[in-house]
């Protein structure tokens, strides 16, 4: 994490020292929760719509920050070690983007509407095996989080691999002006976020925001079946370097990168592609699109020309962010599928087609909860994911919340009614649940994260 005396830090974040005798006083890390401070840190307040992190400054110091970031506008500073700034959180990303400057490391910025997380966790994987790396944890990937992630890397790291979410446009062109990529990578545009943006074009548009703090010659890697990044990336108003290279990867044999071979397995899949003619790259996560997942990552690694061998050993030692398709069997032996942490209807589809892939169970089950965040179409779309389920890809269907409905309903027309299911009660869902299930049964469990169903996959573990 940054070590930096406190008067670096108040030139790095471009603020004033309140007492020139701390200049000297060393500072170690950076946090703005006043819940988690660590002796000798760098406290920042942020100001957000409820709260005013300044409101804790004092207590900070007080508990052991080596000092305080003070926005200019909050008043009277406290008394102790404080650096006065005009804008808190834009001190918070200055100092982080001339800490970055300053570590030398590659920077491999990450995006995407569906597999960002997953493939970000797979780039680390491969990375590590040949470099020292530092990725995003949680979803530590948004404005605050970017900073905070990079600000705790070490100063030795070879290579940083930032994660970047957003919810609306300028947010990851923010993002990427501090990060300044050597590596931009495009996992897909998909529906998530119509709701703000309202069509997958101005979705397009706010995930290419990525190259407009790319490095000049920088490498832009991209999913190749979704045809608006190019169309969008050819606009005028696109902000990319002079000179751009990039690679595409995806299903489609006109990718730079494609699945030639797939054969699955009880833990996975191995896959070759057209550039891995000769490499059977034994993946042990599930569904297709996490082999498309996978090629964006081996993109990465041939960019920094990670061994073949490397690539076998970090795959096989590869650990995902939680509640992502995770593969989960309770005491009893039932299989479960938690992949509870988020949902649109392109993720959906592929859990779906996961759940179909598994075989040797008694029954494919699948609980789906609601799509968030999608817009005046919302109903449509869920409508959309109850016509994709079929009796040769589950053989029963629960659903939870209001929206959640419309699955049931549309899925009623392929599925015998007895084996659909609608609930807005999950405590009644649960109980259903548990009474149906056999041990021999799989369970997929997926919805938006503001559902919480790692609920009803909590309760399935423990008493199924």
């Amino acid at each position: 994490m940054i070590k930096k005396t406190l008067g670096e830090i108040a030139e790095m974040c471009g603020g004033t020292i309140s007492h020139e005798e701390d200049r000297n006083k060393v500072i170690q890390g950076v946090i703005t929760d006043s819940r988690h401070i660590v002796a000798g840190c760098l406290f920042v307040p942020i100001v957000g719509e409820r709260y005013d992190g300044h409101d804790f400054a004092l207590k900070g110091l007080l508990s052991g920050a080596g000092a305080t970031l003070w926005q200019s506008d909050r008043g009277v500073c406290p008394e102790g070690s404080v650096i006065e700034v005009e804008d808190t959180l834009v001190a918070l990303q200055l100092l982080a983007k001339a800490y970055l400057k300053e570590v030398g490391c590659k920077v491999v910025g990450i995006t995407g509407s569906n597999g960002k997380t997953t493939t970000k966790d797979m780039v680390y994987a491969l990375l590590d095996t040949t470099y020292k790396v530092h990725k995003t944890e949680g979803n530590f990937n948004n404005h605050i989080g970017l900073p905070l992630t990079i600000l705790r890397m070490d100063s030795d790291v070879d290579i940083v691999v930032l994660e970047m979410g957003m919810s609306g446009r300028e947010e990851i062109e923010i993002l990427s002006s501090i990060a300044q990529p050597d590596v931009a990578l495009i996992t897909n545009i998909g529906e998530s976020h119509l709701l703000q943006l309202g069509s997958r074009k101005e979705i397009a548009r706010a995930k290419l925001e990525i190259v407009s703090g790319l490095k000049s010659g920088g490498f832009l890697i991209y999913n190749g079946d979704e045809p608006l990044i190019p169309e969008v990336l050819a606009e005028s108003q696109t902000v990319k370097p002079a000179e751009l290279h990039t690679s595409t990867f995806g299903l489609d044999s006109n990718n730079d990168d494609y699945p030639t071979g797939m054969m699955f397995h009880a833990k996975g899949i191995i896959f070759t592609s057209l550039v891995h003619k000769d490499l059977g790259i034994d993946l042990p996560l599930f569904g297709r699109h996490n082999v498309v997942n996978c090629l964006a990552a081996l993109t990465v690694a041939r960019f920094f020309n990670i061994s073949e061998e490397s690539i076998k050993e970090g795959l096989s030692h590869l650990q995902l962010t939680g509640m992502r398709i995770e593969h989960v069997v309770s005491p009893r032996g039932l299989t479960l599928l938690n992949d509870a942490y988020n949902a649109s209807p392109t993720s959906m589809k592929a859990a779906i087609d996961v759940l179909e892939s598994m075989k040797g169970y008694r029954r494919k089950i699948a609980v789906l909860g609601d799509m968030l965040e999608l817009g005046s179409q919302e109903k449509e779309y869920h409508a959309e994911i109850g016509s994709y389920v079929t009796s040769d890809k589950i053989n029963m269907l629960y659903t939870y919340g209001p929206l959640s409905s419309y699955i049931a309903e549309a899925a009623r027309v392929n599925l015998p009614e007895a084996d659909v299911h609608a609930f807005t009660d999950k405590a009644a869902l649960i109980k259903h649940l548990v009474e149906q299930i056999h041990p021999k049964d799989i369970v997929l469990v997926k919805a938006s994260r503001g559902m919480k169903l790692e609920e009803v996959v909590n309760a399935l573990i423990e008493k199924c």
